[in-house]
């Protein structure tokens, strides 16, 4: 635990960033319990597997008294098992060291693998086998030696190193969490950061408002800026400003340093009140109203766009919306983990079957939204070990505090989901791929993607769980403009959240071949980050240099400060 960086923790916190993660509320509309009882039934009827699962089951652990014998006397006696060297939850030496301490991991290690054999040979069908296993590997990580004081090395030497103040100070962390957190333990500490100071504070003014967002514009830090300015469409999942998340690493403050007037989509949270919000509200009211706004301030007949995850894919509809309409005000697309086939949406289709978007409607018809917290505790159960027990042994055993840092702050800022917008969204994108198969309308238009003829600047990232880069690259069939796709270290958010530095690294290749593995073989790795890889790109389509417009106008004139108000909703 004490090895782990506040960034890698956030990176895996987020993704909630994931933003689609955050989609689902209570876990089991997707009915893990019911798959994990059909898989015990199908055990059941297929016993040559359970057998066979069984039998290997005894051959691992027969030879654990020898092994453990032989620890104390210094000989190391191979166990046939796989333990992962990276999981965190073992870095202890103690875990490898001690013969006690490594004949719990081992028996834990091999029960887990017991588990998966007894599901992976139960007959059921992929889906159902997937969800159990989900529901297997919670029971399992909750299971843990390490989530209990007595069996966790770590947890015992500080309880000793302390003379026992680390075991009160973790009861009082927990008497707190369950009065003032649900019984979840904390993830960040936010007392530190404050909107407008440390976080969304790139220098901006609101110039305009309606039900559904604020547009704020962001101050000139060149003397000369491009002639198109450009837009950013965040999700309206979380809050926008993970795009302008804290100075020196916010992606919005890079474009306005290098030579761009930015403009950027603040989305309201919205209420019971904002039950009937439907996608073709967010692109007329959204991005489309935004681009009118932009081009009345700056009197650009060209604007560049921006997008993130379901903002970027609401980024593409925009454009191919508005090129079926003759509108060619859209220019140059980046699209920053982005989903625009949704054939391989990766873990998330263990969310997103038919049988469990019914479920979830059904709750959300009851208060008109999906509220923040249910989507937060969604993306919690699904990776357990870094966003529950990594808290329960730090905060709870240990008595630690939370870390202070930015990107779980903005995480805990969760946002909440229109019922008919969210109920659209998830049968017509997750369900029937309509925007892939250009089967889907908005606003009384047929969307086809293919009409996009404009350059796209596509960003994966290699360890996105929520938009894996194989299905972001996907994007490169759907559009017919020039494509660059550039691979990024990190993962969802981490991706985005990317600014230079020794420790990053990127992907990229002049050619865009059909397959991603081909792709990749082409790549070339540079290191430091794709932002500045973009900062070129972006520039050849930028147009030339001219003076900064103003802040706002005589139609739409400055409002207030950013980072606006509804960013406090």
């Amino acid at each position: 635990m004490a090895d782990e960086s506040p960034w890698d923790v956030a990176d895996q916190a987020v993704g909630a960033i994931a933003p689609e993660v955050a989609e689902f509320g209570n876990p089991d509309f997707a009915e893990f319990a019911r798959a994990l009882a059909a898989a015990g039934r199908g055990s059941v009827l297929h016993p040559a597997a359970s057998f066979g699962a069984t039998l290997r089951l005894v051959t691992r652990l027969a030879p654990l008294p020898a092994i453990a014998v032989g620890r104390w006397f210094g000989a190391e006696l191979e166990s046939h098992v796989d333990l992962d060297p990276k999981d965190r939850r073992f870095a202890d030496p103690a875990w490898s060291d001690n013969p006690v301490f490594y004949s719990l991991r081992l028996m834990y290690e091999i029960a887990g693998h017991y588990g998966d054999e007894l599901v992976d040979g139960s007959g059921v069908d992929a889906l159902t086998r997937e969800k159990a296993g989900v529901a297997l590997g919670l029971l399992h990580d909750s299971l843990a030696p390490s989530n209990f004081h007595l069996t966790n090395p770590a947890v015992i030497k500080r309880a000793i190193d302390t003379a026992g103040k680390s075991v009160v100070d973790g009861a009082w962390n927990f008497v707190d969490d369950v009065l003032h957190n649900g019984g979840r333990p904390r993830q960040v500490d936010t007392s530190s950061f404050v909107l407008g100071k440390n976080l969304a504070a790139t220098p901006s003014k609101v110039v305009y408002r309606n039900d559904l967002m604020e547009l704020l514009q962001y101050e000139p830090n060149t003397p000369k800026v491009h002639a198109n300015p450009l837009l950013f469409s965040p999700p309206w999942i979380n809050k926008y400003y993970v795009m302008d998340l804290a100075p020196r690493r916010s992606f919005v403050e890079w474009a306005v340093d290098h030579d761009r007037t930015v403009f950027a989509i603040s989305y309201r949270n919205p209420g019971p009140e904002q039950a009937h919000v439907t996608l073709d509200d967010y692109l007329v009211h959204g991005p489309r109203r935004a681009l009118d706004i932009v081009e009345n301030i700056t009197g650009a007949q060209t604007i560049d766009v921006v997008g993130l995850c379901l903002g970027g894919a609401m980024t593409a509809i925009t454009a191919a919306y508005l090129n079926a309409k003759g509108d060619s005000r859209v220019g140059a697309l980046t699209l920053l983990n982005t989903l625009l086939d949704y054939s391989d949406p990766g873990v998330l289709r263990v969310f997103t079957d038919r049988r469990a978007v019914e479920r979830l409607e059904k709750q959300m018809a009851r208060e008109g939204y999906l509220p923040g917290a249910s989507m937060a505790t969604t993306f919690d159960l699904l990776r357990p070990n870094d966003l529950i027990f990594n808290y329960v042994v730090s905060n709870w055993l240990m008595g630690q505090q939370p870390p202070a840092f930015d990107i779980l702050a903005w995480n805990a800022d969760s946002t909440r989901l229109p019922a008919a917008m969210h109920s659209f969204y998830l049968r017509n994108f997750y369900v029937e791929n309509s925007l892939a198969k250009g089967r889907l309308e908005l606003a009384g238009e047929p969307i086809r993607l293919a009409g996009i003829k404009q350059d796209t600047y596509l960003v994966g990232a290699e360890n996105d769980h929520i938009v894996p880069w194989r299905s972001a690259y996907a994007a490169i069939r759907l559009l017919s403009g020039p494509v660059r796709f550039v691979l990024s270290s990190g993962g969802h958010i981490a991706g985005i959240v990317n600014p230079p530095g020794p420790k990053g690294w990127y992907l990229v290749a002049d050619e865009t071949p059909q397959s991603p593995s081909e792709w990749r073989e082409k790549a070339i790795r540079h290191a430091g980050s794709w932002w500045e890889d973009w900062v070129g790109w972006s520039r050849e389509h930028a147009g030339p240099l001219v003076d900064p417009p103003p802040l706002g106008s005589d139609a739409y004139p400055v409002m207030g400060d950013g980072p606006g108000d509804y960013i406090r909703t």
